[in-house]
């Protein structure tokens, strides 16, 4: 759900799209179970919501998964 209507808006994959950016911005090229544990350390995300937020941000070309798998920005 992108934007929820009737659920606590840090669900959203909006918000948590923007807690792995964060995150990505602090350390680029980061392995994509790396970068799920930063973000689960700092926000406590699940991992459902971190992959359904990293779809949203790759299908945004915000961000991509290499074929090495680690996730980096677009530019």
């Amino acid at each position: 759900m992108l934007l929820p209507r009737d659920v606590n808006p840090d669900l959203s994959i909006y918000y948590n799209g923007s807690l792995i950016l964060q995150q990505l911005i602090k350390q680029d090229n980061v392995g994509i179970i790396n970068l799920y544990k930063s973000v689960k350390s700092e926000s406590g995300m699940s991992l459902s919501t971190y992959m359904l937020s990293l779809d949203w941000l790759f299908l945004s070309d915000i961000a991509v998964v290499t074929e090495s798998g680690e996730v980096k920005l677009c530019s």
